[in-house]
Protein backbone atom coordinates (compact mmCIF):
# COMPACT_ATOMS: atom_id res chain seq x y z
CA UNK A 1 0.00 0.00 0.00
CA UNK A 2 1.08 3.31 -1.37
CA UNK A 3 1.22 5.50 1.31
CA UNK A 4 -0.16 9.04 1.72
CA UNK A 5 1.06 12.19 3.29
CA UNK A 6 -2.53 12.22 5.30
CA UNK A 7 -0.53 9.54 7.25
CA UNK A 8 2.38 10.86 7.87
CA UNK A 9 1.58 14.75 8.73
CA UNK A 10 1.72 16.42 11.91
CA UNK A 11 -1.30 17.55 12.99
CA UNK A 12 -0.74 19.66 15.55
CA UNK A 13 0.70 22.74 13.25
CA UNK A 14 2.57 25.89 15.36
CA UNK A 15 1.75 28.33 13.21
CA UNK A 16 1.48 32.67 12.99
CA UNK A 17 -1.27 34.86 11.98
CA UNK A 18 -0.28 37.58 9.42
CA UNK A 19 0.31 40.44 12.21
CA UNK A 20 2.08 38.09 14.46
CA UNK A 21 5.15 40.16 15.34
CA UNK A 22 8.92 39.00 14.74
CA UNK A 23 9.90 38.56 17.96
CA UNK A 24 6.89 35.83 18.65
CA UNK A 25 7.66 34.47 15.21
CA UNK A 26 11.16 33.56 16.43
CA UNK A 27 9.94 32.86 19.99
CA UNK A 28 7.37 30.09 18.68
CA UNK A 29 10.11 28.77 16.29
CA UNK A 30 12.82 28.38 19.09
CA UNK A 31 9.97 27.13 21.52
CA UNK A 32 9.18 24.15 19.27
CA UNK A 33 12.48 23.89 17.97
CA UNK A 34 11.12 24.19 14.63
CA UNK A 35 12.40 25.50 11.43
CA UNK A 36 9.18 27.31 10.07
CA UNK A 37 6.14 27.85 10.65
CA UNK A 38 2.58 28.54 8.33
CA UNK A 39 1.30 31.66 8.46
CA UNK A 40 -2.78 31.63 7.89
CA UNK A 41 -5.82 34.25 7.90
CA UNK A 42 -8.84 34.21 10.52
CA UNK A 43 -10.27 31.54 8.22
CA UNK A 44 -7.27 29.21 8.64
CA UNK A 45 -6.24 29.37 4.77
CA UNK A 46 -2.24 29.24 4.18
CA UNK A 47 -1.17 32.78 3.45
CA UNK A 48 2.50 31.87 3.27
CA UNK A 49 5.62 30.34 5.59
CA UNK A 50 7.64 32.02 7.78
CA UNK A 51 11.45 30.29 7.98
CA UNK A 52 14.38 30.90 9.95
CA UNK A 53 16.05 31.76 7.13
CA UNK A 54 13.52 34.67 6.93
CA UNK A 55 14.00 35.87 9.75
CA UNK A 56 18.06 36.46 9.61
CA UNK A 57 17.44 37.95 6.50
CA UNK A 58 15.05 40.40 7.60
CA UNK A 59 17.55 41.10 10.62
CA UNK A 60 20.23 41.94 8.31
CA UNK A 61 17.71 44.61 6.54
CA UNK A 62 16.83 47.69 8.01
CA UNK A 63 13.49 48.33 8.80
CA UNK A 64 10.92 49.13 6.53
CA UNK A 65 8.97 52.29 7.43
CA UNK A 66 10.63 52.10 10.68
CA UNK A 67 7.97 49.34 11.63
CA UNK A 68 8.90 46.15 13.54
CA UNK A 69 8.17 43.78 10.96
CA UNK A 70 5.70 41.04 10.91
CA UNK A 71 4.79 37.14 9.54
CA UNK A 72 3.13 38.70 6.63
CA UNK A 73 5.95 40.74 6.01
CA UNK A 74 8.51 37.96 6.55
CA UNK A 75 6.92 35.32 4.81
CA UNK A 76 7.61 33.62 1.81
CA UNK A 77 4.23 33.86 -0.75
CA UNK A 78 2.41 31.82 -2.13
CA UNK A 79 3.00 28.94 0.22
CA UNK A 80 4.19 25.59 -2.05
CA UNK A 81 1.23 22.82 0.09
CA UNK A 82 -0.30 19.56 -0.51
CA UNK A 83 -3.46 17.27 0.14
CA UNK A 84 -3.50 15.08 2.28
CA UNK A 85 -4.55 12.42 -0.04
CA UNK A 86 -1.13 13.33 -1.85
CA UNK A 87 1.77 10.02 -2.07
CA UNK A 88 3.91 10.84 0.27
CA UNK A 89 6.23 10.09 -2.74
CA UNK A 90 5.21 12.72 -4.51
CA UNK A 91 5.07 15.15 -1.47
CA UNK A 92 9.25 14.20 -1.24
CA UNK A 93 9.01 15.13 -4.67
CA UNK A 94 7.77 18.56 -4.54
CA UNK A 95 10.09 19.60 -1.75
CA UNK A 96 13.06 18.69 -3.45
CA UNK A 97 11.78 20.69 -6.38
CA UNK A 98 10.83 23.94 -4.32
CA UNK A 99 13.86 23.75 -2.17
CA UNK A 100 12.12 23.74 1.27
CA UNK A 101 11.50 22.00 4.51
CA UNK A 102 8.05 21.55 5.35
CA UNK A 103 4.71 21.86 3.23
CA UNK A 104 1.87 22.80 4.90
CA UNK A 105 -0.82 20.45 4.05
CA UNK A 106 -4.42 22.15 2.89
CA UNK A 107 -8.22 20.21 2.53
CA UNK A 108 -10.42 21.41 -0.41
CA UNK A 109 -10.87 24.85 0.84
CA UNK A 110 -7.02 25.15 0.85
CA UNK A 111 -7.90 25.33 4.89
CA UNK A 112 -4.98 24.05 6.93
CA UNK A 113 -5.38 20.67 8.45
CA UNK A 114 -1.58 19.69 9.54
CA UNK A 115 2.27 19.83 8.29
CA UNK A 116 4.23 17.82 6.29
CA UNK A 117 8.26 17.52 7.40
CA UNK A 118 11.12 16.07 5.40
CA UNK A 119 11.23 14.22 8.74
CA UNK A 120 7.85 13.30 8.25
CA UNK A 121 7.92 12.13 4.89
CA UNK A 122 11.45 10.52 5.85
CA UNK A 123 9.84 7.61 7.82
CA UNK A 124 8.29 6.20 5.49
CA UNK A 125 11.57 5.17 4.18
CA UNK A 126 12.47 3.74 7.23
CA UNK A 127 10.98 0.52 7.03
CA UNK A 128 12.35 -2.72 7.57
CA UNK A 129 13.50 -4.87 4.11
CA UNK A 130 10.93 -7.56 5.24
CA UNK A 131 8.29 -5.00 5.73
CA UNK A 132 8.97 -4.04 1.85
CA UNK A 133 9.04 -7.42 0.95
CA UNK A 134 5.87 -9.08 2.43
CA UNK A 135 4.44 -5.72 1.00
CA UNK A 136 5.60 -6.58 -2.70
CA UNK A 137 4.65 -10.33 -2.43
CA UNK A 138 1.19 -9.23 -0.54
CA UNK A 139 0.42 -6.08 -2.63
CA UNK A 140 2.28 -6.46 -5.73
CA UNK A 141 1.70 -10.17 -7.07
CA UNK A 142 -1.44 -11.08 -5.61
CA UNK A 143 -3.56 -8.32 -6.93
CA UNK A 144 -1.67 -8.86 -10.31
CA UNK A 145 -4.11 -11.70 -11.60
CA UNK A 146 -1.81 -12.63 -14.53
CA UNK A 147 1.32 -12.87 -11.90
CA UNK A 148 1.31 -15.12 -9.56
CA UNK A 149 3.65 -15.36 -6.72
CA UNK A 150 4.36 -19.05 -7.16
CA UNK A 151 7.68 -19.58 -8.36
CA UNK A 152 9.06 -15.90 -8.26
CA UNK A 153 11.63 -15.06 -5.63
CA UNK A 154 11.39 -11.71 -3.77
CA UNK A 155 15.06 -10.56 -1.96
CA UNK A 156 15.09 -6.69 -0.28
CA UNK A 157 18.40 -5.51 1.09
CA UNK A 158 18.66 -1.62 2.17
CA UNK A 159 15.38 -0.82 0.13
CA UNK A 160 16.77 -2.64 -2.65
CA UNK A 161 14.56 -5.35 -4.38
CA UNK A 162 15.36 -8.03 -6.32
CA UNK A 163 12.36 -9.92 -8.43
CA UNK A 164 13.35 -13.08 -9.73
CA UNK A 165 11.47 -16.08 -11.46
CA UNK A 166 9.45 -17.23 -13.80
CA UNK A 167 5.40 -15.87 -14.10
CA UNK A 168 2.63 -17.34 -16.36
CA UNK A 169 2.93 -16.82 -20.05
CA UNK A 170 1.07 -13.56 -20.82
CA UNK A 171 1.96 -11.96 -17.25
CA UNK A 172 3.32 -7.94 -17.80
CA UNK A 173 6.14 -7.79 -16.38
CA UNK A 174 6.43 -4.04 -16.86
CA UNK A 175 3.58 -3.52 -14.62
CA UNK A 176 5.25 -5.67 -12.06
CA UNK A 177 7.95 -3.24 -12.19
CA UNK A 178 6.07 -0.57 -12.19
CA UNK A 179 3.83 -1.86 -9.06
CA UNK A 180 6.91 -2.69 -6.90
CA UNK A 181 9.18 0.99 -7.52
CA UNK A 182 5.70 2.30 -5.77
CA UNK A 183 5.56 0.21 -2.61
CA UNK A 184 7.22 2.50 0.17
CA UNK A 185 10.53 2.14 0.80
CA UNK A 186 11.50 0.55 -2.27
CA UNK A 187 15.44 2.29 -3.26
CA UNK A 188 15.73 0.20 -6.44
CA UNK A 189 14.16 -2.54 -8.62
CA UNK A 190 16.39 -5.19 -10.39
CA UNK A 191 14.39 -7.20 -12.38
CA UNK A 192 15.12 -10.81 -13.31
CA UNK A 193 11.65 -12.29 -14.05
CA UNK A 194 10.73 -14.32 -17.69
Amino acid sequence: MTRIVGEVMTREVVEARRETPFKDVARLLDEHRISGLPVVDHDDKVLGVVSGTDLIRRQAERPVNGHAPTAGDLMSTPAITVHPQQRVADAARVMERHGVERLPVVDEEDRLIGIATRRDLLRVFLRTDEEIRREILDEVFTSAPSAPQHGVTVTVEDGMVTLSGRLEPGADIPLVIRRTWRVDGVVGVVNGLA
